[in-house]
């Protein structure tokens, strides 16, 4: 990187760290955001480790080395020596301890967040905390849980302007709290944070004491006095900034914030891909298995995301794409520039969006500000009770500038065709598949795999006879599966056999009713509940058979793994079921229940019936169906031959775009105001789905939130705020406390 004027100062206090600076190093070095400086402080290192650190000045001329001014003065006076020496022109200082590490977006994520949010003074981020203790940090900023203990992390990018106007951190001393004193006094001086919804820092836990652990008695109390006084006289503050939040309220949807610079150019093809998150499921493995196994010389990913969750799968996407998430870090009305800048600064050439409707409704509007860039997207199955058609309607309504649409069975090609009059020559199927050497039989011992479950499970331990049968239901717990006409089904299976036992795997919003259900009907022994799984490899491994009730689906994930793994399939007839299972290795069962009907669960007894009939034809004849299960696999549905076959029409839609498609794009053009105001329109009517989303990310944390709830109600009715100064009371008092605050800040 050539030298320039930095925006960010990375500052690193640095005292015979050798042992993990390496690993700092490339962290840093890797960031997608690359105007910065690294300052690196030696606060009287061995002459060893300054022979590591002179090693590792040589990686990079944006890294500066400086000699501080005390011998292991302590990190607070090396950050603030290196604050000193930062560059003049930088806007941003972040702090980055010599045994930490950043996510590769981390800098890119604080710099668009703090550009866009100009009152606030500094951001942070959820954390992973590995080494000698492995866990997540997320904690909601909360100023009189803050007061209390501080729940910030050092690693933060702060506004350089606000750092200086407090003093830095100011302090001499070893293990004296001074990251929390300097937020305390931010906090004073009015300022406010926000917090990145992501897991964007890692902070090394090591065996040993800390710094505060190893002070003496006396440093500990004036630590704590530190604190205190710079609690002391605080009237009023401002809450800080959250993500996930809804925050769309008919706000000008911005068309550039921030213009990058981009990378040089080759000849790869760059897919921006437009996700709605990234979690366990049969869509989201299709997108990971895509960015994992196509061809790296020819490919490049830049995914983002735009629906609250959790992402557990967003790390492994991290290991093939560079991964944002719109949701943790970005005002809505931002979203669209930030997809400008990704675009400009990765030089995206196609666009690939899939299972969202934020990316169906920035379609027009990207296609009109970048007519040349082809378009395709991925629809896994058509929904008639979602907005009569669900994602398919959508990818229709754009047929106009989409030059292919993908989808994942015949069925639903032909519903393209023959339903939404789409040109069949734009439509094209492909199979999902399976990583055959992963779901391999061979691979596993079963023995094992029971004795595991017996030690960690008490109710398999119970309920498991190596003389039963296995059945195994494997799926997101929602209505779209019908768990209660499973329920039904084995309800009706126990008045003719009782050899069996049936394994839950999954988790989603009716699993609490279905567990009820499973108690009312006194069939608690048959049942064992598991929850969401990280190796259903060993589920289908000790199965005979897996059952599918789904009233909808593209061409389930589940199928294809348990075909892999030699297990036959039971399946409603639906989406492409039938295309994979053949009466060679399953049965498919007609679907009696109108989509529109999803929310009734009286099912009809001829369909329970058929599935009863189904897993005892299975049941009385496993050794045929195991033993043309894989096989099936083998033929016609692995990873690989999905990756290729759409490696080669990807590559063949960049190099023949549809020539119409970049006129449409030219046409619309004409129209950005209206463009811009159909994003304006979704944001603001997907409020009610948005907040609930919020809602069950943070449910997800429940733990944190009624630890601060409960210590904001605390101070909240027994120390107001712990604010006791006379002029707040008489503001109180005469009314007009929250009007004055309200100014202050405003102005």
């Amino acid at each position: 990187m050539e030298n320039k004027n930095p925006i960010i100062s990375i500052i690193t206090p640095y005292y015979n760290s050798q042992d993990y600076i390496e690993e700092t190093a490339k962290s840093v070095l890797n960031q997608t955001f690359e105007n910065f400086e690294w300052i690196i402080v030696d606060d009287g290192s061995s002459n060893e480790s300054k022979k590591k650190l002179k090693q590792i000045s040589k990686l990079d001329d944006r890294i500066r080395i400086i000699t501080g001014k005390t011998n292991n003065g302590g990190p607070a006076t090396a950050r603030d020596l290196g604050i000193k020496n930062s560059n003049y022109f930088s806007k941003y200082i972040v702090f980055l301890d010599s045994d930490d590490l950043y996510d590769k977006t981390f800098l890119e994520c604080c710099y668009w967040t703090m550009e866009t949010h100009p009152k606030a003074s500094w951001c942070y981020t959820d954390s992973i905390n590995f080494g000698a203790r492995n866990f997540l940090w997320r904690k909601y900023y909360n100023v009189n849980w803050e007061l209390e203990e501080n729940i910030l992390l050092v690693s933060s990018c702060v506004r350089k302007e606000d750092l200086i106007e407090v003093g830095c951190f100011g302090t001499k001393e070893k293990g004296v709290y001074e990251d929390w004193y300097l937020w305390i006094k931010l906090i004073k001086a009015g300022k406010y944070p926000i917090r990145i919804n992501a897991l964007l820092t890692y902070y090394r836990q090591k065996t040993g004491e800390s710094e505060l652990k190893k002070a003496n008695l006396q440093n500990r109390k004036k630590a704590m006095r530190l604190i205190k006084n710079a609690e002391r006289d605080l009237m009023i503050y401002r809450d800080g900034i959250q993500y996930p939040k809804f925050d769309y309220y008919f706000e000008k949807i911005e068309d550039w914030i921030i213009n990058p610079e981009a990378k040089k150019k080759d000849n790869k093809i760059h897919v921006l891909m437009i996700l709605p998150w990234m979690i366990t499921g049969g869509a989201d493995r299709f997108n990971l298995e895509l960015v994992k196994n196509i061809d790296k010389e020819k490919f490049d990913f830049t995914v983002v995301t735009v629906l609250p969750a959790t992402n557990e799968w967003r790390e492994k996407f991290e290991n093939f794409a560079t991964v944002y998430d719109l949701t943790t870090f970005l005002d809505m009305k931002d979203w669209t520039s930030f997809i400008n800048y990704a675009i400009k600064k990765n030089n995206i050439n196609l666009i690939f969006n899939s299972n969202n409707q934020f990316g169906y409704k920035i379609l027009p509007y990207l296609k009109a500000k970048y007519p040349k860039i082809p378009i395709v997207d991925f629809v896994h199955m058509e929904e008639w009770y979602w907005r009569n058609g669900g994602f398919s309607r959508d990818s229709s309504i754009l047929q106009n500038i989409i030059d292919k649409t993908f989808t994942c069975n015949e069925n639903s090609r032909r519903v393209f065709i023959n339903k939404f009059k789409r040109d069949e020559r734009e439509i094209k199927t492909i199979y999902i598949g399976v990583d055959e050497k992963k779901y391999n039989p061979d691979k596993y011992d079963k023995k094992s795999i029971i004795n595991e479950f017996i030690k960690k499970n008490q109710k398999f331990k119970e309920s498991y006879e190596e003389s039963k049968k296995v059945i195994s239901y494997i799926c997101r717990i929602t209505e779209q599966k019908r768990p209660f006409l499973f329920i039904q089904i084995i309800k009706k299976l126990l008045e003719q056999r009782n050899d069996f036992i049936v394994l839950v795997a999954g988790e989603g919003d009716l699993l609490d009713s279905v567990k009820r259900k499973v108690i009312e009907y006194k069939m608690n022994e048959f049942f064992v509940f598991l929850g969401n799984i990280t190796e259903p490899q060993k589920i289908y491994k000790i199965s005979d058979l897996t059952v599918n009730t789904s009233i909808k689906e593209g061409l389930a994930l589940t199928s294809y793994e348990s075909l892999a793994m030699n297990v036959p399939v039971v399946s409603s007839d639906v989406g492409g079921q039938a295309e994979l299972i053949n009466q060679d290795v399953g049965v498919i069962v007609p679907c009696l229940q109108k989509e529109e009907d999803i929310s009734k669960y009286d099912y009809s007894k001829e369909e329970v019936k058929n599935y009863v009939d189904a897993i005892n034809e299975v049941f009385n004849n496993l050794d045929f169906y195991k033993q043309n299960c894989r096989n099936r696999i083998l033929k016609n549905f692995t990873i690989d031959n999905m990756v290729n076959v759409m490696q080669k029409k990807l590559i063949e839609i960049y190099e023949h775009p549809d020539k119409e498609k970049e006129e449409n794009g030219v046409f619309l053009a004409k129209n950005m105001d209206i463009l811009k105001e159909l994003i304006s329109t979704y944001f603001a009517s997907s409020k009610r789905e948005y907040e609930y989303l919020v809602d069950e990310f943070n449910k997800r944390n429940v733990h944190i939130n009624k630890m601060a709830k409960k210590k904001t109600k605390f101070y909240e009715h027994t120390l107001e705020y712990k604010i006791k100064h006379p002029i707040v009371v008489f503001l109180k008092k005469i009314g007009i406390y929250e009007k004055v605050k309200e100014l202050i800040f405003n102005n």
